[in-house]
């Protein structure tokens, strides 16, 4: 299996005032490409520090990040702004759309970011909502839509700009059970097309569709665990 993210020896410290604070303390990682991973762990266990650093949201203190073949440990903000948009797909637990804008605008985001023209964003943002189930919601604003909807629209957004990666934090956080299973339901079909899925969360039900599990305890790789049989 190629690999697409290479973590090795990955420290992150936060400096307040005097006081030192190890986030992450030598975390090495390896996720190839179309794999499906889980990142686990209680509270304060490194495992948001560690999406941050995957996701281009922040940069390591020591050791180096290399993804899709690129060394982005020592880049300044705009070229990991760069990469952020080419490579990665992000969906929160709180979805985090634009109240004011449709779904089809806040799918369209990412693609003025990125530079295509008005035309193709629309196609695009269009064709997208119709792969996750949202054709006859294009032009419901978030407060019309149920909370299962909201996600799939984020999911739309992560998905316009055809990234390697989806980075998902908790995307199931704000959904009852059987919202839940739909929407991992719908990351098995992304998966299947060929994305690479990397799950955060601190459900169990959750990672068990995941096919690798990273458990992280006191900013350290705990465990690795195979799933062998992930749920559908």
């Amino acid at each position: 299996m190629e690999t697409l993210i290479s973590l090795d020896k990955i420290v992150k410290n936060y400096y307040i005032g005097s006081i030192t604070v190890e986030a992450l303390r030598s975390v090495s990682i390896e996720i190839g490409k179309n794999e499906y991973v889980a990142i686990m762990g209680p509270s304060g266990s490194g495992k948001s520090t560690l999406m941050n650093l995957v996701g281009c949201l922040d940069t390591a203190t020591k050791g180096s990040y290399i993804l899709n073949g690129t060394d982005v440990s020592k880049m300044d903000d705009n070229r990991l702004a760069e990469i952020r948009n080419r490579e990665i797909g992000f969906i929160f637990q709180t979805f985090n759309l634009l109240p004011r804008y449709t779904a089809l605008e806040n799918v369209i985001l990412p693609l003025i970011y990125a530079g295509s023209g008005k035309s193709e964003r629309i196609e695009r943002a269009k064709q997208t909502l119709e792969d996750v189930g949202l054709g006859d919601r294009m032009d419901h604003r978030p407060n019309e839509l149920s909370g299962g909807q909201r996600q799939r629209v984020a999911v739309a957004r992560a998905l316009v700009n055809k990234p390697s990666i989806i980075l998902a934090d908790e995307p199931t956080g704000n959904l009852d059970s059987k919202t839940s299973v739909d929407i991992m339901k719908l990351f098995g079909e992304i998966h299947a097309q060929g994305n690479t899925i990397i799950l955060v969360t601190h459900e169990e039900s959750i990672a068990r569709y995941a096919h690798r599990i990273y458990r992280l305890l006191d900013g350290e790789v705990d465990k690795i665990e195979i799933n062998k049989n992930p749920e559908k």
